[in-house]
């Protein structure tokens, strides 16, 4: 086991390594980087735009004083070459230093703290509420498969998991949060909340977060439900089941003292990838539509603004942290059935 796990510690280097070089590669072929994009938000503070006022079209660096688009060039690095740049990165990397960010003038650790409470949030909720309904409609299904509730039950399992979630969320902001106007639009707490007791800080943090992440577990408790089902029933049909009806137990003692515990095996050590999943996948489109402050707002502004350190960092932590579930995942199944070698 040690061997095993140092192997695969090992062959995270690579992998990590592979993402951000790959990632960088591309950077350098897309168009309106960091220079560009100081010299826009210049000319618009200066009272501007950033377009050509003669013939309207984006200019660049043209008009700019070439000593001083040297010195925006020096200040974010882009005087050095590439493959310099990329070396000193690698080397940060490799100390943990994610570096910092070119616009919000904070180191990229700073702003992953500062937005990771919203998506573990998020992530937490949508979790704890797909797995409390996923895995008893999982048993129900099983236990009835065939019968008309195992039908129309996956009928809406299938109807859930085709909806995707930012679809969803928008019908939900226009019929709860336009129309009847019964949750907020966005945010995740009121502009009040620090005057608020602890009781009143909670219903509204609840009555804040319940549409965002309703639009994220309609579509999330869908495989693991079928999932659930499909082990359960697999186990059901297996020889020990057999024999200890024929011992005599009851359908429910069978079902909960020696089906459950075999069948929950592939669920439990989906635990992992599916609690550091829920964090991440789909959280983008929801905290932007909703307007939440999290990871996946961060990401997606950073790659708008061509904030180069903050998309670097924040996929070098994503991906390391995916590595890791992954081998924790893995793990899982030796802890829960001692059957599994990896030898």
């Amino acid at each position: 086991m040690t061997g095993y796990i140092l192997r695969r510690l090992l062959l995270m280097i690579p992998t990590l390594l592979g993402v951000i070089v790959i990632t960088f590669g591309v950077i350098q072929f897309v168009p309106g980087g960091p220079v560009q994009q100081y010299l826009i938000e210049s000319r618009v503070a200066a009272g501007g735009s950033g377009a050509d006022s003669g013939g309207g079209t984006y200019r660049g660096g043209q008009g700019v004083d070439p000593k001083r688009l040297e010195e925006i060039k020096a200040l974010y690095g882009f005087d050095k070459p590439p493959l310099e740049r990329l070396t000193q990165m690698l080397g940060r990397f490799a100390r943990f230093d994610l570096g910092q960010s070119f616009f919000q003038n904070k180191s990229v650790w700073a702003l992953i703290v500062e937005k990771l409470p919203v998506s573990l949030s998020l992530g937490l909720w949508t979790f704890l509420i797909s797995y409390a309904i996923a895995v008893p409609l999982g048993v129900a299904k099983a236990v009835r498969a065939g019968s008309r509730f195992d039908l129309w039950t996956s009928l809406l399992v299938l109807v859930g998991y085709a909806i995707p979630g930012f679809v969803l969320g928008v019908a939900l902001l226009v019929i709860f949060g336009g129309q009847l106007q019964w949750f907020p639009l966005r945010g995740l707490t009121s502009s009040n909340w620090e005057e608020l007791s602890w009781g009143a800080r909670i219903v509204d943090y609840l009555w804040h977060i319940t549409l965002p992440v309703t639009a994220m577990v309609l579509g999330s408790f869908a495989i693991t439900a079928i999932l659930t089902k499909n082990s359960f029933l697999e186990e059901i049909r297996k020889q020990y089941v057999l024999t200890a009806r024929a011992k005599g137990l009851k359908d429910r003692q069978v079902l909960w003292k020696h089906v459950f515990r075999n069948a929950l095996i592939p669920i439990v050590t989906g635990f992992p990838a599916a609690f550091i999943g829920a964090f991440f996948t789909g959280s983008l489109l929801i905290e932007t539509l909703f307007s939440l402050d999290g990871l996946g707002l961060l990401s997606y502004e950073s790659v708008i603004r061509r904030d180069y350190p903050v998309v670097l960092g924040t996929l070098y932590f994503f991906t390391l942290i995916g590595l890791l579930t992954k081998l924790v995942s893995d793990l899982c199944y030796v802890w829960v059935d001692p059957r599994v070698k990896f030898d």
